[in-house]
C-alpha cells in the first residue's frame, strides 16, 4: 500500500485518525525498516503515530515484524537487561559490577546497545561497552549487527529529536533468546502496556521503576513480577539491606561514570550486590531478592 495511506491514518487529527490493523501495521513497519518510505514520510508517520497514540495491538504487530529481521544468537542461562537507548544522564551504570559479582553463579547477562537515540541525550550502554572490558558472563549485543535495519533509522530519529514508538518496541528485542528479562519503566500506567507487549515472550519478566528508566535499583522503588500471565507488585528498598547510597541529580560525564565502575565506593558495591540479587531472583536462581542477597554473601 502507498505509505501515504498510513500517514493519513495517524496524522489527520482527532476526528480523522484511526488505528492500523495488523496487516497495515506490518506493511508500514516493513516499508520503514527497508527504507522504502522516504525519510520524511517515516518521520511524519512516527510523529503522528505517537500523537494518535499507539495501541497495544499495533505495538505487537510491529514487534512481530522486528522478529523477522533480528539475527539472534542464543546465550544459554542468560538474563536480558532492557535499557533505554537514550542513555543515563545523572548516575553511573552498575551492570558491569553486577556481572562481576555473578561470575560464579552460572548466569549470563545480556545488554543491547546502539548509537544514541532520542530524546534524553545521556550516556549509553554502547559508550560503556567501548571503554570497559566485559567479563565472559556479560554479553554486549550490538544492534548494528543483530538488527541493522532499525539501526539504520538512527539518523531519521535523531533529526526528529523526539521519543517515538521505537523507544518502546526496542526495549526488549531479546537478541540472545533469553528466557527471563528485567526492564525499566518510568510510570506505573506503562506496566500493563509492557506486560501486554513483552509478557508472553519470557518465562519471567520483571518491570522495575529503576534509576533513570533503567532496570537498575538505586533507591526505594516498586517492581512488578510478570509470570504465567499474572502481575504482582512489590517494593524494594536498599535501606532494608543497610545500603545508604545517595543518587545524583547532577549531570554525569562518561569519565565519571567509568571511574565509578573502576573504583566503586563501598556503598556502590553494596548496591551492585542488591542488583545482583534481583538478577538471581528474576532468573529463578533465588526464591526471593532476600535469598539472592544472602547468596551474594552480603
Amino acid at each position: 500500500m502507498n505509505f501515504f495511506s498510513y500517514i493519513h491514518a495517524v496524522g489527520t487529527g482527532e476526528k480523522g485518525n484511526r488505528d492500523l490493523n495488523d496487516e497495515e501495521m506490518t506493511d508500514a513497519m516493513i516499508q520503514m525498516l527497508e527504507q522504502q518510505a522516504y525519510p520524511e514520510q517515516t518521520a511524519a508517520f512516527l510523529l503522528g503515530w505517537r500523537i494518535k497514540p499507539e495501541t497495544t495491538a499495533e505495538f505487537r504487530a510491529a514487534l512481530k515484524v522486528c522478529d523477522n529481521y533480528i539475527k539472534r544468537t542464543t546465550v544459554e542461562n542468560s538474563l536480558e537487561l532492557g535499557y533505554p537507548f537514550d542513555g543515563k544522564r545523572h548516575n553511573p551504570y552498575i551492570f558491569p559490577l553486577v556481572a562481576k559479582l555473578l561470575s560464579d553463579k552460572s548466569l549470563n547477562l545480556v545488554v543491547s546497545g546502539d548509537d544514541l537515540q532520542p530524546a534524553k541525550n545521556g550516556i549509553t550502554t554502547q559508550d560503556i561497552a567501548q571503554h570497559i572490558n566485559f567479563g565472559s558472563n556479560l554479553h554486549y549485543a550490538d544492534r548494528k549487527v543483530y538488527f541493522k535495519e532499525l539501526h539504520a533509522l538512527t539518523q531519521i530519529r535523531s533529526r526528529l529529536g523526539l521519543r517515538t514508538a521505537f523507544n518502546t518496541v526496542e526495549k526488549l528485542l531479546n537478541p540472545a533468546n533469553s528466557r527471563n528479562a528485567i526492564m525499566g519503566v518510568f510510570h506505573k500506567p506503562y506496566v500493563k502496556k509492557y506486560t501486554a507487549l513483552f509478557g508472553d515472550r519470557y518465562e519471567r519478566l520483571v518491570l522495575v521503576k529503576g534509576n533513570e528508566g533503567t532496570p537498575e535499583v538505586f533507591s526505594k522503588c516498586h517492581y512488578w513480577l510478570v509470570e504465567k500471565g499474572e502481575i504482582s507488585e512489590h517494593v524494594l528498598d536498599p535501606r532494608h539491606y543497610g545500603i545508604d547510597y545517595q543518587k545524583s541529580w547532577n549531570s554525569i560525564t562518561l569519565e565519571a561514570s567509568l571511574e565509578a565502575l573502576k573504583h566503586p565506593s563501598d556503598a556502590f558495591m553494596k548496591l551492585a550486590k542488591l542488583n545482583a540479587a534481583m538478577a538471581l531472583f528474576v532468573s529463578q536462581k533465588a526464591a526471593s531478592v532476600d535469598d539472592g542477597y544472602a547468596m551474594m554473601g552480603a
